[in-house]
């Protein structure tokens, strides 16, 4: 078990624990975190792009004009592709983009994300994210005590009271709250600071390892 300064509120270190090796000190698998960042995406995407064929477009089935003795190049519909108002060859039609990922892929994929964060040294313990109140400034305060200016990603525990941090860092561009449960590699590997709860580090501990 690896130990981890945790800081409260005000970055100031109030204590030291433990946290799980099996989840935050393994080598890191690039091509795991790849997979799982490109399976995330993919999901992102709706598929609902459609374009016509020659069966959706209006106009008459009847051929233009005769076959031969016009000079012109023969036509049958005035439905095909080469013609305005026609229809659209090989255009896309709805799908799904949706990729499969291994349940122990995407564990894997978790654990090389927190272990290089912590590697990086961009990995922080906070003891809690409870706040009073619903206070943006609040969320500002907290930010500017540890330095943080660019993304940073907090992840607490379902358990927790936090929806007054929740709601105090909804406005903020630059941070994002999320639960353990929810925790993805993208928002890990798209965030420049990563910050646990205690609860949260301890939860993951259990679920991921």
């Amino acid at each position: 078990m690896a130990k981890m300064e945790v800081f409260n509120q005000e970055a100031k270190s109030v204590k030291t624990v433990e946290i799980s090796d099996a989840v935050f000190s393994i080598e890191p698998n690039q091509q795991v975190m790849f997979d799982a960042v490109l399976a995330y995406q993919a999901g992102l995407r709706q598929g609902t792009h459609s374009t016509l064929t020659r069966s959706f477009v209006s106009g008459t089935g009847k051929k233009p004009f005769r076959q031969k003795g016009t000079g012109r190049a023969r036509q049958g519909s005035t439905r095909a592709i080469q013609w305005r108002h026609g229809a659209v060859a090989f255009g896309p039609h709805p799908r799904k983009y949706g990729v499969k990922t291994n349940r122990k892929v995407r564990r894997l994929a978790l654990r090389s994300a927190l272990s290089e964060k912590v590697l990086e040294s961009n990995f922080v313990l906070i003891e809690n994210l409870n706040f009073e109140e619903m206070k943006t400034k609040k969320a500002v305060a907290l930010l500017k005590a540890f330095g943080f200016d660019r993304k940073t990603l907090f992840v607490v525990d379902a358990s927790e009271d936090f929806v007054n941090a929740y709601i105090s860092m909804r406005n903020l561009p630059n941070a994002l709250v999320t639960t353990v449960f929810d925790l993805n590699v993208y928002d890990l590997v798209n965030a420049n600071k990563v910050v646990f709860t205690e609860k949260a580090a301890e939860k993951a501990g259990e679920v991921f390892a």
